[in-house]
């Protein structure tokens, strides 16, 4: 026998599927199957018949035109059809018809149009196990079943390749990512320390402190005794602290902004539509909002930093704080002070450190920061550091804000993502949070199912950041749920976080100033910075 194409139809006419076993073309194999119905119509009562004697009702199993034979068998709803030329043997033709229609219940759950559409496949390849080349190959219905579930050696060797390829790929799109923040992270470092930072940076963190009696230099050492004989006999040398760098080079901080407002007019004078939330985010950010200006002659300031890395399964992986204690004087009458810190206590852990030029003793009795030497007076107009203090915990639960992200695939090939924060501490209040979470380029914009608060989708920078005007004790919680397209759960680390709070996480803050010379009160103005300069959940 020649088997041209095995097919199945409804009883309409409506070919679901065929195979074809030698080579025909669509337009020809579409025709035959389409003429199917009206020839068996043509030839109603004619041909041979498995229905008895006594005029019962004639059920053919071929029909015939002049170039081909259509050989079918109903099963319920359906037609398996072959399609064979008018010289094969009609035996062989009808035996290999019934193998064909077994076949179809193995992998049907019942004989209808859906369940053949579903597995239409599976099917085809079970076709392809009868027939070879046209002719019929000698197997029986246990043996397809056993062929068409064998593994394939060569496909396992690809998938195997694949997923190595799709790992390693993800391996280094992460790294680059990670590389990417923190050359981001080290820029606004730099342009913070070069905006003003200086002397806050030189007073504490420069570490150049010795011993030894006398003032102290530009670099923030001491000068040595000589350093005495440039003062008037009558007046005590004045200590020199180490200053801010006030040259108006450290002071050109416009000219990004400059340059991205530049950037904002010619994407529109090129029809380009900028809203005015874009416009806002392409403005240059500091990772902290700058400290009031001073206003009382006595002004102090209090910044903390933090860095903490959150592993994305659980856990603190590390967390590091480090402060400054800042003080200016404005005026020669408020030089001689001592400054007494908050009785509220101090975070347990926290290790402070005064400038070597402080009382050691004083503060560590009294919390009391005062000059060595009495009468010495604080250095006017500069600011000058007094206190350094450093806190490191593997302890989870100092974490300020906690992160938990949790993606998960899905059925549809992309993942759902839950987000949600918790304020550790009720002391604290953050402003300005913005938890930035990565989406993969090319899923487009995730779709929001739930939000605490505000979000972006930012395409350019792949990114969706969550903003939170507020976050305290009355707003300690919250959370957000997406859906991303295209993506796996290694797309959305790092999760990185950014606020500014006026209150110190270590609780160092001055309570009172006193004149040394009156012993009365003296009128101070002070300010509070704690923020993140790297915050990662990885």
């Amino acid at each position: 026998m020649v088997l041209l194409s095995a097919g199945i139809t409804t009883k309409s006419g409506k070919c679901l599927m065929s195979r074809q076993f030698v080579d025909m073309s669509r337009t020809r194999i579409e025709g035959l199957f389409a003429a199917f119905p009206k020839i068996m119509g043509g030839h109603e009562g004619k041909g041979s018949s498995s229905g008895g004697s006594g005029g019962g009702q004639v059920q053919h199993t071929f029909v015939e035109t002049d170039s081909v034979r259509y050989v079918y068998q109903p099963l319920q709803a359906l037609y398996v059809v072959l399609i064979t030329t008018k010289t094969s043997n009609i035996l062989e033709d009808l035996e290999t018809l019934r193998l064909f229609a077994r076949v179809l219940p193995e992998y049907c759950r019942s004989i209808d149009e859906s369940e053949v559409m579903d597995n239409v496949f599976q099917l085809i390849f079970a076709f392809d196990e009868i027939v070879a080349l046209g002719y019929r190959e000698n197997v029986n219905l246990a043996q397809i079943q056993t062929f068409t579930k064998m593994d394939s050696h060569e496909e396992k060797v690809h998938n195997a390749v694949r997923q190595t390829q799709e790992r390693e790929a993800r391996a280094k799109a992460k790294e680059v990512a990670r590389e990417l923040q923190k050359q981001k992270m080290e820029a606004a470092r730099a342009q913070r320390a070069g905006g003003g930072g200086g002397g806050t940076g030189s007073g504490i963190g420069g570490g150049s402190f010795t011993p030894s009696g006398g003032g102290f230099n530009a670099t923030g050492g001491f000068s040595g005794p000589t350093m005495g004989n440039l003062t008037t006999p009558d007046e005590p040398p004045k200590p020199k602290f180490p200053t801010r760098n006030t040259s108006s080079k450290a002071m050109k901080l416009g000219g990004k902004g400059k340059n991205v407002d530049t950037f904002v007019d010619q994407l529109k004078s090129e029809g380009e539509k900028v809203s005015s939330q874009q416009e806002a985010s392409q403005k240059p950010k500091s990772r902290a909002k700058s400290p009031d200006a001073p206003t009382e002659s006595v002004h102090v300031s209090a910044e903390e930093k933090l860095r903490v890395i959150v592993n994305r399964d659980g856990g603190l992986k590390s967390m590091e704080l480090t402060g400054m204690l800042t003080l200016k004087i404005g005026s020669e009458d408020a030089s001689k002070v001592r400054l007494t810190l908050g009785k509220g206590g101090i975070r347990e852990g926290t290790q402070p450190q005064t400038h070597p030029n402080i009382d050691k003793g004083l503060f560590g009795s009294q919390r009391v920061i005062g000059m060595k030497q009495a009468e010495r007076p604080f250095p006017v107009n500069t600011d000058v550091g007094v206190l350094k203090w450093r806190f490191v915990t593997e302890d989870e639960s100092m974490v300020p804000l906690m992160i938990n992200c949790w993606p998960s695939e899905n059925n549809s090939g992309g993942c759902d993502v839950n987000i949600e924060y918790e304020l550790e501490d009720d002391s604290l209040e953050l402003r300005d949070v913005e938890i930035t979470i990565p989406v993969p380029s090319g899923s487009g914009a995730p779709v929001m199912n739930e939000c605490t608060g505000e979000y972006e989708y930012d395409k350019r920078k792949g990114a969706l950041v969550w903003r939170l005007p507020v976050v305290d004790a009355n707003e300690k919680s919250g959370s957000m749920d997406f859906t991303a397209a295209g993506a796996i759960p290694d797309n959305f680390f790092p999760v990185t976080l950014n606020f500014h709070s006026k209150n110190s996480y270590c609780g160092i803050n001055v309570e009172s100033c006193v004149d040394l010379a009156t012993n009365e009160p003296v009128k101070f103005s002070s300010d509070t910075n704690f923020f993140p300069v790297a915050y990662e959940v990885q």
